[in-house]
């Protein structure tokens, strides 16, 4: 691949990732996160793994300081989550009623029962070697090598919930079953624009009283690109996880993982 292919390559592949990722980004502000209603059945069908004494409900400032902050993962940039990346609750609609509480996972809103909210995201940083050429100067290998590098970069949506009572804990099953019930896909609607959902497949992850992961294979036209979504509850909080992997999306050959270490990092800020 010529080095102006290469450049007509990242424009077209920036441009669509960043469609997807638009509309896959978005959280709900704190003030509309108390509108994500959950399916009573399936809370009740994950009230089972509520504690029997609920955690200490965290409050605003608590939520505020608990978030995860320029610094608490090396390599990244952490920025609070602005007016651009929200999306009310009542703005995601789902064509499975039982799927929806992925969709609110997805979209960082806030469910039933929920206190205070922080957001935010967090933003690999370029790795680079020191050395700066243009692509003209790269080999064609190169160059391609050069391109896939600079799209291999991780962007994690980062929503943490504090709850009341068991909301916390009832909310982590509810994701579990629904994850589980909507495997074979779903398709969610924001602001009049639906996102397909082709698959929901189990991952592994670890950290706090309870974590789940999963990748959501999103579809478009035929193009597919991968998505990591992580839940993690610690007491009465919850927060959820949403990656996008810019070259991952352009190449199935790169290797996308669950964002560990961010999740790693917002654990050990739960206490």
């Amino acid at each position: 691949m010529r080095a102006t292919a290469v450049r007509r390559t990242a424009l077209a592949a920036s441009a669509a990732a960043l469609t997807l990722l638009a509309t896959a980004c978005g959280g709900a502000s704190d003030a509309d996160g108390k509108d994500g209603k959950k399916d009573d059945k399936a809370a009740a069908a994950g009230s089972s793994s509520a504690p029997e004494t609920p955690a200490k409900t965290l409050s605003a400032d608590e939520v505020e300081k608990a978030a995860l902050a320029q610094g608490d993962v090396e390599g990244t940039k952490i920025t609070k989550a602005g007016a651009a990346d929200e999306v009310p609750a009542d703005g995601v609609k789902v064509d499975k009623k039982e799927c929806l509480p992925v969709a609110h996972a997805m979209y960082g809103v806030a469910q039933e029962g929920s206190a205070a909210s922080a957001k935010r995201k967090v933003i690999d940083e370029p790795k680079t070697d020191g050395k700066k050429k243009s692509l003209e100067d790269l080999a064609e290998g190169d160059a391609e090598d050069a391109f896939k590098d600079a799209f291999n970069l991780t962007s994690t949506f980062v929503a943490l919930h504090s709850y009341e009572g068991t909301a916390g804990a009832d909310t982590f099953s509810a994701l579990k079953k629904a994850a589980a019930d909507c495997a074979g896909g779903f398709t969610a609607t924001v602001a009049g624009t639906p996102t397909k959902v082709a698959s929901v497949a189990e991952e592994k992850v670890t950290g706090g009283d309870e974590s789940a992961a999963w990748t959501v294979t999103s579809e478009d036209g035929g193009d597919k690109a991968p998505f990591k979504l992580v839940a993690l509850r610690k007491g009465s909080s919850v927060a959820t996880f949403f990656a996008f992997n810019l070259a991952a999306a352009g190449d199935a050959g790169v290797k996308f993982e669950v964002p560990a270490e961010v999740v790693a990092a917002q654990d050990k800020k739960l206490g």
